[in-house]
């Protein structure tokens, strides 16, 4: 039954990706996709975090199920960071999609680093 597990994570995450992506990128009057940002940020936070915590042994396999396979999957999108990113550069906004590309992976790579060591500062 560890479906179930990915399936409620999912029906978490999939909802909470777009509405939090409509209600950022709607406080912002900018071609660059902040929501999209925000969401792979949280989802990039969280997994670490997860991870951090699977590595000082306070975790578990069910828990990684839900938070980490189905909610994390779903927040986080990289086939919407993609074909924003694209959409940037077909209309003329190189330096935009050259940057999304830039911050959402330097972002993407603390958010998860900082996760990781929070949880494993709070595990151990």
């Amino acid at each position: 039954m560890n479906w179930l597990l990915v399936v409620a994570g999912a029906a978490v995450g999939a909802p909470l990706r777009y509405l939090t992506d409509r209600a950022v990128q709607a406080r912002h009057d900018s071609a660059f996709p902040w929501g999209t940002l925000v969401v792979n940020t949280a989802a990039c936070l969280l997994l670490g975090g997860l991870g951090g915590a699977a590595l000082a042994g306070a975790s578990s396999s069910r828990l990684d199920l839900l938070l980490g396979t189905g909610l994390c999957g779903a927040l986080s999108t990289y086939s919407t960071f993609s074909y924003e990113t694209l959409r940037l550069a077909e209309t003329g906004r190189t330096f935009l999609a050259a940057a999304n590309v830039a911050v959402s992976v330097l972002v993407g790579l603390g958010a998860v680093h900082l996760g990781s060591r929070v949880a494993g500062q709070l595990a151990g």
